[in-house]
């Protein structure tokens, strides 16, 4: 109808190696985090749709001779990865990790610039975000500074505690966390939303 408000756009901002490592957490190494279902499940339940979706991550370093358990690990984060790559409207950054000390280069620089870049631009109405590492939150704080909204999403098991305070936090749970309800009544700006066991594949 002519004269009806546009939809607001909705950006989604992973750090996919924080993500990769909190899902890992949660199910070990014989399970994974289907993210199509995950991402699918989460928009359901927040009745919206995000219009992209900015993941950063880098792969860990293979070991020229891999134990059993590393080759179990290594074929669950290639198979998380996976299914991160087959979503629609995501766009992956993949950074690279150091031959000297096997730490992650190139993707907190990345995704820090690409939040401050896009909010510049205007690209978004809405920024939602999924990580616990607190040196985001300059970024974070300047999207908020130019009106945009800023919500933070997060593992049951990967609480951001410096964000909650500042953004409204909403958890994702799989009811795998025992004091979530405890911790949700301390601070009133959290929500929680249950996610279901079909979010997760078997290897």
């Amino acid at each position: 109808m002519v004269g009806d408000p546009e939809p607001q756009k909705n950006y989604l901002f992973i750090d996919g190696t924080n993500l990769y490592a909190g899902q890992y957490e949660l199910f070990g190494p014989r399970k994974y985090l289907n993210f199509q279902k995950f991402i699918q499940t989460v928009e359901d339940k927040l009745k919206l749709k995000f219009n992209k979706i900015y993941f950063y991550a880098s792969y860990s370093p293979q070991p020229k001779k891999p134990t059993a358990k590393e080759k179990l690990y290594l074929k669950n984060e290639a198979l998380f990865y996976k299914s991160v790559k087959d979503t629609e409207n995501l766009f992956f950054f993949k950074g690279y990790r150091s031959k000297t000390d096997k730490r992650e280069k190139e993707v907190d620089v990345k995704l820090t610039v690409d939040i401050v870049h896009l909010t510049h631009l205007n690209s978004y109405d809405q920024l939602y975000f999924i990580s616990e590492d607190a040196d985001f939150a300059h970024a974070l704080l300047i999207a908020k500074q130019l009106r945009k909204k800023v919500f933070i999403l997060a593992l049951e098991n990967r609480i951001p505690l410096r964000f909650i305070y500042i953004f409204p936090t909403i958890l994702l749970s799989f009811g795998r966390r025992k004091n979530l309800k405890r911790i949700i009544k301390q601070n009133m700006f959290m929500l929680m939303i249950r996610l279901s066991e079909s979010c997760i594949n078997r290897i």
